[in-house]
């Protein structure tokens, strides 16, 4: 197949739709009050009679400050949420990827350099760099499909937070906007339009922590124009320092409002760094390295990552259309040495991976309200699309010197989804959506081993269904169900042997599909009180992925997740707000098999909780608590890892009304947890030939301290 032509037809059409939507001068002509529109509350089912009232909320217009808004009636579920520029500016963070945790029950780890994508846990799922987990900023997808590294790769690096609005998350298979990679749940970080100041800030902090961030907005030919550049350093706590600098910068240019309007986006983003990957716990116990130590001082890794975005909008109080386009530029290597001397005891088990890719697409959507007879309705439906061009590869190395081509693929790889969905107030206390979602993937592989070259397609149909009952002002019931899926490693639907023996492999589905059900409740109060408990089954017709690290493919076993989400936000003054949020899950394997029915690598409970002070005059802060279960590393449970606890703090301090001082300390209690864990077998020097199996993980940072110096003008 080929999917250049198609490409190349829906860029075409995405700016022939664009040009109406973003062409008036004007962007206030033709409609009346449009800002008064933008922050209308929502229709609610109590204004069921009022046709005057009938006014569609737009979700993105919303001005969201902090987690403790008002979403009763507004949001289709109990497992949704939003957090706002407020609230982001107060979390202490030690990666930029941490703003996943905004999301309750989301962790967000790392095993290697810093310079790598985050490893996520959601739902009672491993994500490993984001399988399950969609993430977006900015109207732009961040996972990327037939990664080098892993599927689903979402590296978070070159996000800026100075520049997150809001973040908006919802998890499970239930919302028809969302396809590729949101089983568990997806994150879209929307970026500010303008910024109300600019702002110089220098960080200075622990293991050479370094960062300069200047960002601002001045108005050019009657619209904003943003830009922000920012420049990073760590080294980190490790023996062999991680060396990992960075470079970020943001252009952007935006016009109109919520109702008409159009901006342009330019990111991009170069980073390099050295690192210290996950090492075995018998090297620790014996003293032959020091928990902040490595075995192979080759791993190290180099990423880059540019784009261009626009997108334009036009509507009126019951109706908007939208059209978005963007390309991206990718560029990413990676050396790794897990196993050490186990494969190749000789010359080690080093090996490169290379992901070198275009990444083009656009979405179009439309959204109205009107009447089916007597009950008022709030529809959209809307067609994405997505062509990425991509050069990967796996080879063994020796000193960083390629040995040995384990793959090598040029991949083609388009994917598209169509979707509708209709909210409808079947009374003033009872509302109901119907979504339908079709999705279709292609893709061609042009391999290095010409026997797994070929083509494979395929196409899904998801349903969803929600049910949400408010019997009173302060709280609403919510029932979702509906199935979604995450889309296998192209190489692994069409491999037929194995790149390194030449022995027979099966291939994969190129979509696995995800059925899930969750039953909510939603409590907002007078006094401040926000809260929701949500129940949940998910499971998975198999959890089937391509394994870059090896480069073949592993069919693991159909799964099921169960499990009790509890968020509670309390206001309990205008400068006092308490934050817990508390999750447990229950992952297993369905089918039969002696191995046992745990799901390596499987968190069972979460908590984050946290207390944030604000109108103490000059002073603000916060302080955050984290912890995660761990859980088994193999599938008897006999072996298992964690828990994990780490306590960060914030205190900002407004020395005049231009120069704010911020101190961050990180692991304020001084603990030897774990990020991350595994267990497998590698080999050391003087080792048996076939290895020991062991947990090999990754420690989490010691206490750390930040200074940062923001000057606002």
């Amino acid at each position: 197949m080929e999917y250049r032509w198609m490409t190349a037809v829906a860029l075409v059409c995405a700016i022939a739709l664009s040009w109406p939507l973003g062409a008036a001068d004007d962007p206030d002509a033709g409609v009346d009050d449009p800002s008064a529109d933008a922050e209308e509350p929502e229709t609610t089912e109590h204004d069921h009679d009022d046709p005057a009232q009938h006014k569609l909320r737009f979700y993105k217009a919303i001005d969201v400050s902090e987690r403790n808004e008002n979403l009763v009636g507004i949001a289709g579920s109990a497992n949704e949420g939003t957090t706002g520029h407020e609230d982001l500016e107060l979390r202490p963070k030690l990666r930029a990827g941490e703003l996943v945790e905004t999301v309750p029950g989301a962790i967000a780890t790392q095993h290697s350099g810093g310079g790598k994508a985050n490893q996520y846990f959601l739902r009672g799922f491993n994500l490993d760099h984001g399988t399950d987990f969609a993430v977006s900023v900015g109207g732009m997808p961040v996972n990327m499909p037939t990664h080098g590294h892993g599927q689903g790769y979402a590296d978070l690096n070159f996000l800026i937070p100075e520049l997150v609005e809001r973040a908006h998350y919802r998890k499970g298979p239930y919302f028809a906007e969302i396809g590729d990679f949101s089983s568990a749940g997806g994150v879209d970080f929307n970026l500010v339009r303008s910024m109300p100041q600019a702002i110089a800030t220098l960080t200075l902090g622990s293991f050479d922590f370094q960062r300069a961030l200047v960002a601002g907005t001045a108005t050019v030919a009657g619209g904003d124009l943003t830009g922000a550049l920012e420049y990073y350093h760590n080294d980190g706590p490790w023996e062999r320092p991680d060396d990992y600098g960075r470079w970020n910068a943001y252009l952007g240019y935006a016009r109109g409002d919520a109702i008409r309007g159009w901006s342009v986006e330019a990111m991009g983003s170069d980073g390099e760094w050295l690192a210290t990957d996950q090492i075995p716990q018998r090297a620790v116990d014996e003293g032959l390295i020091d928990r902040y130590g490595l075995i192979d001082p080759g791993p190290r890794g180099r990423s880059a990552r540019y784009s261009l975005s626009g997108e334009a909008h036009r509507g009126s109080g019951a109706s908007l259309s939208s059209v978005s386009a963007y390309v991206i530029s990718y560029d990413f290597d990676l050396f790794s040495n897990f196993t050490y001397l186990l494969d190749d005891p000789v010359n080690g088990d080093q090996f490169e991976q290379v992901d070198d890719r275009w990444v083009f697409g656009f979405d179009l959507d439309h959204r109205w309200s009107g009447h089916f007879g007597s009950l008022h309705h709030n529809s959209a439906v809307g067609l994405d699309l997505r062509y990425d061009d991509i050069a990967n590869g796996l080879y063994r190395t020796t000193d960083l010197v390629r040995t040995f081509t384990t793959r090598q693929d040029d991949v083609r790889q388009l994917g598209g989804g169509l979707w509708g969905e209709t909210w409808i107030a079947l009374t003033p206390e009872l509302r109901i959506n119907l979504g339908l979602r079709a999705d279709y993937y292609g893709a061609e592989v042009s391999a290095y081993r010409e026997i797994n070259s070929g083509s494979a397609d395929d196409w899904m149909l998801n349903p969803k269904l929600s049910l949400v009952w408010r019997p009173w002002s302060s709280a609403e019931l919510s029932l979702n169900a509906g199935s979604g899926f995450h889309s296998n490693d192209a190489r692994g639907a069409t491999i037929r042997v194995d790149p390194v023996t030449g022995e027979p492999v099966d291939s994969v589905n190129p979509l696995v599909r995800a059925t899930g059900v969750d039953v909510g409740v939603r409590i907002f109060t007078n006094d401040g009180y926000h809260g929701t408990v949500t129940a949940f089954w998910l499971e998975l017709d198999s959890e089937l992925l391509f394994v870059g690290d090896a480069g073949i493919t592993e069919a693991s076993r159909p799964s099921r997740r169960v499990g009790i989400e509890w968020t509670n936000v309390w206001q309990i003054s205008p400068g006092v707000g308490i934050d817990l949020d508390a999750t447990w899950t229950n992952a297993e394997f369905t089918d039969d098999d002696p191995a046992g029915d745990e799901i390596p690598g499987a968190i069972v409970a979460t908590v984050a909780s946290g207390v944030t002070l604000t109108n103490l005059g000059r002073w603000s802060g916060s302080l955050r608590l984290r912890y995660f279960s761990g859980g088994p590393l193999i599938e008897d449970g006999s072996v298992e890892w964690g828990p994990t606890v780490q306590l960060n703090g914030l205190v900002g301090f407004d020395v005049t009304d231009h120069l704010r001082l911020v101190l961050e300390v990180f692991n304020l209690l001084n603990r030897d947890d774990d990020d991350i864990a595994y267990y497998y077998a590698s080999r050391l020097p003087g080792e048996p030939v076939d290895g020991i199996e062991d947990i090999h993980f990754h420690p989490m940072e010691k206490p750390a301290v930040r200074l940062t110096a923001m000057w606002r003008f």
